[in-house]
C-alpha cells in the first residue's frame, strides 16, 4: 500500500431531487443511481466507489431526508440517518439559492448531532449568474458551520475536481476497501430493477405518484452465454394505475420495456430478453411485510 493512500466514506445528503444521483453518476462516471425528475427516487442506501492514484471514496448515497408521511417515508428517513453513523464526512448538497427552506432547515439540525465535517455542495450553479453564487453562499453560511463549500454543476461536470480534493482532505490514510474495478457492492438484480423503475417513471411523467416498485423474479444466463432472460413486475398501488402502466394494446409496458433493455444490455455487456409484468398491490408502501418484500433491507425498517 503506498504511504499516502487515503480510504474513507463520504455520505450525500441532501433533500429529495437536488441532484444527489446525478453527482454520483457524474463522479463515478458510470451510471449507478437511478436519476428521475420526480423525489424520492433513490430508496436505498447506494455504496458507489471511486478509486484512484490518491485514494478511494465510497460514496453513500442517502434517500433524500424529509418528514416522514407513510412506512417507505419512514425508512427512507431512517436510511439517510443512519449512513451518518458509517461516514468520515458529509457532503450536503443544495440548489444554487438564498431561499432556505423548512427542509433545509430541518437538516441543518439534524447535522448539529454530528461531529463529523460537513462540506456544503452548491449544486447547479450552471443555472444562475455567477454573481449571485457568493451571495447565495453567504446565506448558507450563516446557517451552519460549514468545513468547506464548493459550489458544482454535476450535470455539466464543473468543479467536480474541486469537490474531490476537498472529500479527500477529510478522510484517514489507509488501504483501500474495495477492488480498482468495484463501481457499487449493490447486487446486479438490484440495479436492474432500480434502472426498469427509473424507466418507468420517466414514461410515465406525472401519470402515476410513487406508488411503484420493481421485483426481478429471474435473471438467468442461457448456457450459450449470448443471452440474459430477465423476468420482471412492476408493482403499483391501484387497478388504475396499472391500466396507465400497460397503456393501450400494452404500448406503454412495450416503451418502458424497450428503454429499459437497452440500458441493461449496455450494463451486462450482452443481449437481455426482458419480459414485464404488472401487479397491483394495495397501499404497499403502508406494509412492512411488502417493503421487505421488495428488497428494502428489513434492519432499516
Amino acid at each position: 500500500m503506498k504511504e499516502d493512500f487515503k480510504s474513507g466514506f463520504a455520505a450525500i445528503i441532501g433533500r429529495p431531487n437536488v441532484g444527489k444521483s446525478t453527482l454520483m453518476n457524474h463522479l463515478i462516471g458510470q451510471k449507478i443511481a437511478i436519476t428521475s425528475r420526480k423525489p424520492q427516487t433513490t430508496r436505498n442506501r447506494i455504496q458507489t466507489v471511486y478509486t484512484s492514484e490518491r485514494g478511494q471514496i465510497v460514496f453513500l448515497d442517502t434517500p433524500g431526508i424529509h418528514k416522514a408521511k407513510n412506512k417507505l417515508g419512514e425508512y427512507m428517513v431512517n436510511v439517510a440517518q443512519r449512513t451518518f453513523q458509517d461516514a468520515d464526512v458529509i457532503l450536503w448538497l443544495v440548489e444554487a439559492s438564498d431561499y432556505i427552506g423548512a427542509g433545509e432547515k430541518h437538516i441543518a439540525q439534524q447535522l448539529q448531532k454530528t461531529k463529523l465535517p460537513v462540506i456544503l455542495v452548491m449544486n447547479k450553479v450552471d443555472k444562475v449568474e455567477k454573481k449571485q453564487v457568493a451571495g447565495f453562499i453567504e446565506a448558507y453560511r450563516k446557517l451552519y458551520d460549514f468545513a468547506e463549500i464548493v459550489p458544482v454543476s454535476a450535470l455539466r461536470s464543473v468543479n467536480l475536481d474541486t469537490l474531490l480534493e476537498c472529500i479527500f482532505k477529510y478522510l484517514p490514510y489507509g488501504p483501500q476497501f474495495y477492488d480498482e474495478d468495484t463501481v457499487t457492492d449493490q447486487p446486479q438484480r438490484q440495479i436492474v430493477a432500480e434502472m426498469i423503475r427509473e424507466k418507468a417513471l420517466r414514461c410515465l411523467e406525472e401519470e402515476i405518484p410513487h406508488g411503484i416498485a420493481v421485483t426481478i423474479e429471474r435473471m438467468k444466463e442461457r448456457p450459450q452465454g449470448n443471452m440474459v432472460d430477465i423476468d420482471a413486475t412492476i408493482i403499483c398501488e391501484r387497478d388504475s394505475h396499472k391500466g396507465i402502466i400497460i397503456g393501450k394494446q400494452g404500448a406503454m409496458l412495450k416503451k418502458i420495456g424497450s428503454q429499459a433493455r437497452t440500458e441493461i444490455e449496455n450494463m451486462l455487456e450482452t443481449k437481455v430478453n426482458l419480459k414485464l409484468w404488472v401487479k397491483v398491490k394495495k397501499d404497499w408502501r403502508d406494509s412492512d411485510f411488502l417493503i421487505k418484500n421488495f428488497g428494502y433491507d428489513k434492519k432499516e425498517i
